[in-house]
């Protein structure tokens, strides 16, 4: 992966999960708004940053497509960093529990990262980038 593309793939994952914590804040816990027109404008701005979240990992998950060796690799990236975002966000907002399963799965997760960010590039990719050069 080329510098940026990781950054990239976890600022996507990031927007993610931001993107489905404000759609969780913008449906509550009822999916019924509270009286008066304030809990209405707040679960409105809620679904419009769900919106904005969702445009702008997009674009960012673009250029980490761009910045990386393969699509496979900005993908799950990607998809890691939001879980990882979401339980943190999860945690952070929402009051959720984190059970030893979930660290398991944490660490499993981190693990698979650190092999596919650290694994050594084919030759045939190093011609690649020395032509690109």
């Amino acid at each position: 992966m080329r510098a940026g593309g990781g950054a990239a793939a976890a600022a996507a994952g990031l927007l993610a999960a931001a993107a489905a914590a404000a759609a969780k804040l913008a449906l509550g816990p009822s999916g019924v708004a509270a009286g008066g027109w304030l809990p209405v404008l707040l679960r409105i701005g809620c679904f419009g940053l769900v919106f904005a979240c969702n445009a702008v990992m997009w674009t960012v998950f673009a250029k980490a497509l761009r910045l990386s060796s393969s699509s496979a690799t900005a993908s799950v990236t990607t998809t890691a960093s939001n879980f990882i975002f979401s339980a943190i966000l999860g945690k952070l907002l929402f009051g959720e529990t984190w059970t030893p399963l979930w660290w398991v799965g944490l660490a499993m997760t981190l693990c698979g990262l650190m092999l596919l960010h650290t694994a050594a590039p084919r030759p045939a990719q190093l011609l690649a980038e020395k032509k690109e050069v």
